[in-house]
């Protein structure tokens, strides 16, 4: 029976290189200078931090242009909340989302099954696994996924006939 997975995946080596970009881009600009604003990552979990909240977001400008180029969708990252750190000086956490989650899941499933195409759509772990006799009605599960889905980056991989 053929069948693909939906996942929500990122190249860690490529985040790696986006935020080091980011870093070097951030040290060199003029409106930097002297300033405290850098990029650290701690696996997926990237925190920014700038002088004020206005260099913050700009900061998270450079991070979100260095992603894009790299080929990581920016809607896989989340914002946290901004902290003041001590006097002026501010952070922010980032994480990368990675993997389809639960209600989106949930959302997915229900959204092949109101189709009503010819498919299954089991959870398992992070990903969707959908299934069906033909692969015609695969593809028409993909392109509706593919449109009604647009705040989360998804990948459709895996696929076994």
């Amino acid at each position: 029976m053929p069948s693909f997975d939906v996942v929500s995946q990122v190249d860690r080596q490529e985040v790696k290189n986006a935020v080091d970009q980011a870093n070097k881009e951030v040290t060199n600009r003029f409106d930097f200078k002297g300033s405290d604003a850098r990029v650290e990552q701690a696996e997926l979990v990237l925190t920014v931090y700038a002088d004020d909240e206005f260099k913050l977001g700009q900061v998270l400008d450079v991070l979100r242009n260095r992603m894009s180029k790299r080929n990581i969708d920016v809607r896989s990252l989340e914002l946290g909340a901004v902290e003041k750190i001590s006097g002026d000086k501010v952070k922010r956490a980032v994480t990368v989302k990675v993997g389809v989650p639960q209600d989106k899941g949930k959302q997915i499933q229900k959204l092949l099954k109101d189709a009503k195409l010819k498919v299954a759509a089991s959870i398992q772990g992070d990903a969707v696994r959908i299934s069906g006799a033909k692969k015609d009605d695969l593809q028409a599960a993909i392109q509706l996924v593919r449109t009604s889905i647009a705040d989360l980056p998804l990948q459709f991989n895996n696929f076994r006939d």
